[in-house]
């Protein structure tokens, strides 16, 4: 599984941003692009922030943990947090920036010798967080057919 603190596929997903645009047609779900690029900024905020403590959902924790960072596709149409979604249209243009912006920063922590748990998840290693952070961005920008 790639991950988000490798040079390569760090600059490979910022590609892949660049290249979504109006004409980008979603190839499964209800969202839009904008409402994509809004949706895929949020958990790398939870990463950039290291705010969080505790540890995780325990039900997240013991059944879907592995599965967010392992080598295995989601499959499509899995059901969004409805927090996390998108209730009117979002500019494309607008999001995007912000997404590279939170991209480029969570990048940035690649380094970082402490992370708190996620809110979900609990405790990740840093290899585990790239690696989740990667899998979210991959599945929708490959629902946009970038």
């Amino acid at each position: 599984m790639k991950s988000l603190f490798e040079d390569a596929t760090y600059q490979e997903v910022l590609l892949r941003i660049d290249a979504l645009n109006e004409k980008s047609e979603r190839q499964w779900g209800k969202m839009t692009a904008g409402q994509m690029a809004w949706h895929c900024q949020f958990p790398i905020k939870i990463g950039v922030d290291n705010k969080h403590k505790g540890n995780g959902n325990l039900f997240v924790r013991v059944f879907f943990k592995k599965a967010m960072y392992n080598d295995k596709p989601w499959r499509k149409n899995l059901p969004t947090s409805p927090a996390l979604r998108a209730k009117e249209e979002k500019d494309l243009t607008t999001e995007k920036t912000k997404l590279k912006q939170l991209v480029n920063d969570f990048y940035a922590c690649r380094s970082r010798s402490e992370w708190n748990p996620h809110p979900l998840f609990g405790k990740l290693t840093p290899e585990q967080w790239g690696k989740v952070q990667f899998k979210h961005l991959d599945h929708h920008l490959t629902q946009f057919g970038v």
